[in-house]
């Protein structure tokens, strides 16, 4: 099948990249996912993680949540002392796409996360197929993040990307709909099997 696309996007988290809040607060909750829902949709909620992945410092942010919060705060500072436990596996169904992908002389692949700067060093060294991509753009460091405009325009732009010959794949509708309001085709990722199936619709040859 023929296809215009010449440039594919990956998502991390979620897409390639297991993290999860779950696997440090679920045992300090002590299973009860009630009182561990409510903990990571008031207090270390995630909209305020999202702030970090936009670039601003683990320390101050930790620091102002606990003056919010005093009475969590053993809790609070969990969530970037252990983030590491939050790292979780790799999505191998999804990294057989990718290897397909990078192996091939037909496509340009490339990443695009929200990640925090100061975190993202760990998933390097934990992830050595992160060096498999040509380029990657990590929100922490760029001090912006999806679904906001400017990061999809700076990562074509970088990357001197056409938008017209391109999809992003991601897990989040909303960064979905940021990317197509830039003209970026986009995938909204649900598991492996479906984008295989959503890429070779493109005519991606897989």
């Amino acid at each position: 099948m023929n296809s215009n696309i010449e440039t594919v996007i990956f998502d991390l988290g979620g897409v390639l990249i297991d993290w999860n809040p779950e696997y440090v607060y679920l045992k300090e909750f002590r299973g009860n996912r009630d009182k561990m829902n409510w903990f990571l949709n008031e207090i270390c909620a995630w909209d305020w993680n999202a702030n970090q992945d936009a670039g601003y410092p683990l320390a101050k942010a930790t620091e102002e949540r606990i003056a919010l919060y005093p009475e969590h705060k053993e809790l609070i500072e969990m969530y970037y002392g252990r983030w590491e436990e939050m790292l979780g596996f790799t999505h191998d169904d999804t990294l057989e796409i990718l290897k397909t992908l990078v192996d091939s002389p037909h496509y340009r692949v490339y990443a695009l996360t929200n990640w925090s700067g100061e975190t993202w060093p760990k998933a390097l060294e934990k992830f050595e197929w992160l060096q498999w991509f040509e380029g990657i753009l990590v929100s922490g460091n760029e001090g912006m993040r999806k679904p906001f405009p400017e990061i999809y325009e700076l990562l074509l732009n970088r990357f001197n990307i056409n938008r017209n010959k391109a999809v992003f794949i991601d897990d989040s509708a909303n960064n979905v709909q940021g990317s197509e309001k830039v003209g970026l085709k986009a995938l909204y990722f649900t598991t492996a099997d479906n984008l295989r199936t959503d890429l070779q619709r493109l005519g991606v040859n897989l």
